[in-house]
């Protein structure tokens, strides 16, 4: 989650009100984190699981995700993830939750802005899967708050103008993510896929051992898959 600007200065994006994300203008404000580039590789992780083309001219890999994909966004904001996904893959169903109302009245707003139907509920993590609010999904998707206040390269005075909310978490800034490993292998998720500083990648690893396995990482991206013996 690099920083977006220097020091003390209010992000270009809340001055304008918008921020594009793969190729589409969604509109931010404070109630919600600025989309930044890396977390589009998380687009392009998911498109390769459901067997569709990144690039021109190359071969699009083999699905690994039914033709119609349930997909759920944890820690939507803006929604950009969810909407992107849907716009990208119109025959999933996308759903995107949120422990904030703030953000998601923006992310309705941007949905309709950009004609997307997507079901947004709000939700701590995995809690609307459990109750059976919304079916287990085929592979869900989050870029849950993972910044440590601690990091001695972080420019808090930066970052000031976004929510806390959706910024800072305890353990290291691990703390939501290992709350949604657990919940998501009892339910029996098969894939997760997850957006975190390279500098975590490795207890993530760590605490994932028996629950899942990695599968693919590119920048701030992991994608895991459930344990063999833990699939149902």
């Amino acid at each position: 989650m690099p920083n977006e600007l220097s020091a003390g200065k209010k992000p270009q994006a809340y001055i304008d009100g918008v921020r594009e994300f793969y190729g589409q203008e969604f509109d931010v404000d404070s109630r919600v984190l600025i989309p930044r580039p890396e977390t589009e590789q998380l687009i392009d992780m998911v498109l390769s699981m459901a067997g569709k083309p990144i690039l021109p001219g190359v071969k699009a890999r083999e699905a690994v995700l039914p033709e119609k994909p349930v997909i759920l966004d944890v820690g939507t904001g803006s929604g950009c993830i969810a909407i992107t996904i849907k716009k990208q893959i119109p025959n999933a169903i996308v759903y995107g939750v949120d422990v904030s109302f703030d953000a998601l009245e923006v992310a309705r707003k941007n949905a309709q802005k950009l004609n997307v139907p997507i079901i947004f509920i709000i939700s701590y993590l995995l809690e609307k899967v459990k109750i059976g609010a919304i079916p287990t999904p085929d592979v869900v998707v989050a870029n849950l708050p993972y910044v440590d206040r601690n990091w001695d390269w972080l420019d808090k005075d930066a970052l000031s103008f976004e929510p806390e909310l959706a910024l800072y978490a305890d353990d290291g800034g691990l703390k939501l993510i290992y709350e949604l490993i657990d919940e998501a292998c009892q339910l029996g998720v098969r894939h997760l896929i997850l957006e975190a500083d390279p500098c975590q990648h490795q207890d993530i690893m760590n605490y994932c051992k028996g629950k899942y396995n990695l599968e693919e990482v590119t920048g701030f991206i992991l994608r895991l898959e459930l344990n063999n013996s833990l699939q149902k």
